[in-house]
């Protein structure tokens, strides 16, 4: 198995809501896609997918997909840059969960709910600076 995670499915409770958000945010979704909303990321791309197929696809019952204690994050490349995405984010809709701050470790981050209910971090790690096409990677690029 190669080391990548080519498409990250979001199961949402409302599709037109879940994408007007991330449409907000300045992405823009794949055309002519049919039950499923993309978003060509870097490398990856992001799906909006409705809650019930995703557990109808796995054959779970909705409340057994629970609640996945993880975040998205976003790494921006300047430290200021985390206050002004999270302001983005929260006109666009979301809840700011934590505003943008220094972390132990040399960062700057913060964090939001989107209305999809999934949460993101957006960081700044000066330890891991963004290719030029924003791409990351954890220990930068040479």
């Amino acid at each position: 198995m190669d080391q990548r995670i080519s498409l990250i499915t979001l199961g949402v409770p409302d599709m037109d809501v879940a994408a007007a958000f991330y449409e907000a945010l300045g992405w823009r979704r794949v055309p002519g896609q049919e039950g499923v909303i993309a978003f060509d990321l870097i490398e990856q791309t992001l799906g909006l997918y409705p809650l019930e197929n995703l557990a109808r696809d796995m054959g779970l019952p909705v409340g057994d997909l629970g609640h996945g204690a993880m975040t998205l994050a976003y790494n921006v490349r300047a430290k200021q840059e985390v206050a002004t995405l999270l302001a983005t984010a929260e006109t666009a809709g979301a809840t700011i969960l934590k505003s943008a701050h220094d972390v132990f470790w040399g960062g700057h981050i913060g964090y939001f709910r989107a209305p999809d209910r999934c949460i993101w971090e957006v960081a700044y790690n000066p330890y891991a600076p963004l290719a030029a096409d924003g791409a990351f990677r954890w220990a930068g690029y040479d």
